[in-house]
């Protein structure tokens, strides 16, 4: 019976350089590294992400694949990418789900576990 996962790791950084808090522009990058744990081939075709700041304003995206790929992923082979996202408050937070095919057919879904945003010092 084939198994069909993916594992997820993200880390974020605060962007000082690119950021104005005077403006309420706080950027930030998240580099994520996806691993197929499964036993299957499996290409990530699309993106979800549901990110929200600390005043709870919600802003979704969606999209084809991430940074311009669409990686098909052999069990045990890992893509790494790093994208970016800019927050009218210090902090905030980010989840999602990728969307994915086996080369069997098989779609499935991986969730992207909630990850948070934040300023050096923001967080008390």
């Amino acid at each position: 019976m084939p198994a069909y996962e993916f594992a997820v790791k993200v880390r974020t950084q605060y962007l000082a350089e690119q950021s104005n808090p005077e403006r309420d522009q706080y950027v930030f990058s998240y580099t994520i590294t996806i691993t197929n744990t499964g036993t299957i081939a499996a290409q990530l075709i699309s993106r979800h992400w549901v990110i929200t700041d600390a005043n709870n304003v919600v802003q979704e995206v969606n999209g084809l694949g991430v940074v311009g790929h669409q990686p098909l992923l052999q069990p045990g082979q890992q893509f790494e990418y790093t994208s970016g996202t800019q927050a009218a408050t210090p902090q905030g937070s980010m989840k999602g789900e990728y969307f994915c095919v086996a080369e069997d057919g098989h779609r499935f879904e991986v969730p992207i576990p909630e990850f948070v945003l934040a300023q050096p010092g923001a967080l008390h």
